[in-house]
């Protein structure tokens, strides 16, 4: 963004990376899959870079609001200062705090989530899929998140970016509205779980598994984590993958 700025250049969207797709060594490819379909379709977009930093959300979800304060206003000085107007995030926490919670701030931005970014895309005949690739044919579920789901009600996205692929669309006994977290928000990412007879991702990795679908698809770092945890507690990485949207798009289209 800066050197953009430096050139006096306006980039269509500010693409939010977020701490897991700039530091998680799984989520990066993430990243990087959906840089590759942006730069493939011809988005101007741009980053922060670092000058990006963590949203807050882990801060306040685990009560600490002067923390989140911080880094909240500190992050709208930044994007203000370059006057940002759309945002587009992989993350479904950065997406519902900038979008729900940076406005009472002062950061008031169109914010969308990457599978509604990709949804447009496909749309607008802008990525044009291959309908083959090592996922024709197969059964895919898709596992909502809570903060893109029940927080803001983004259901069909996902689902549409799914259905564009040349793949059956299976899904799980909780889904949509009735759709069961996988663990990790509100700060339980970073926490061991409490004792009980099951951990919630073991539980929602079984619903999974019991659609017989042999990919798990995901819009979500903290999913993509607690998911492919489930199913490696299930032993069935061999013929069960976890992956995000954006990388399913990517691998069809050959990029």
């Amino acid at each position: 963004m800066a050197e953009m700025a430096a050139n006096s250049q306006t980039p269509e969207v500010l693409f939010w990376v977020g701490c897991a797709g700039s530091f998680d060594e799984r989520y990066k490819a993430v990243t990087q899959a959906f840089v590759k379909i942006l730069n493939k379709v011809g988005v101007s977009f741009a980053v922060l870079g670092p000058e990006e930093a963590c949203t807050g959300d882990p801060a306040r979800r685990a009560g600490n609001e002067f923390l989140f304060q911080m880094q909240a206003v500190a992050n709208i000085q930044v994007m203000n200062g370059y006057a940002v107007k759309k945002v587009v995030t992989a993350c479904p926490h950065c997406f519902n705090t900038i979008k729900n919670e940076y406005p009472a701030l002062g950061g008031n931005y169109e914010v969308i989530h990457h599978s509604e970014f990709l949804q447009q895309l496909i749309n607008e005949g802008k990525v044009t899929l291959q309908g083959g690739g090592e996922f024709k044919g197969k059964k895919i579920t898709f596992h909502d998140s809570c903060y893109l789901g029940r927080a803001n009600g983004v259901y069909d996205a996902p689902r549409e970016v799914i259905k564009a692929l040349d793949v059956e669309l299976v899904e799980m006994k909780r889904c949509r509205t009735k759709g069961l977290c996988c663990g990790a928000g509100g700060a339980q990412m970073f926490k061991e779980p409490e004792a009980g007879k099951k951990d919630i991702n073991i539980e929602r990795t079984e619903e999974a598994l019991a659609t017989g679908a042999s990919t798990i698809a995901v819009g979500c770092p903290f999913c993509l984590t607690m998911m492919t945890d489930g199913v490696k507690n299930k032993n069935r990485e061999a013929d069960v993958q976890v992956v995000d949207l954006a990388e399913l798009l990517a691998k069809d289209m050959g990029i």
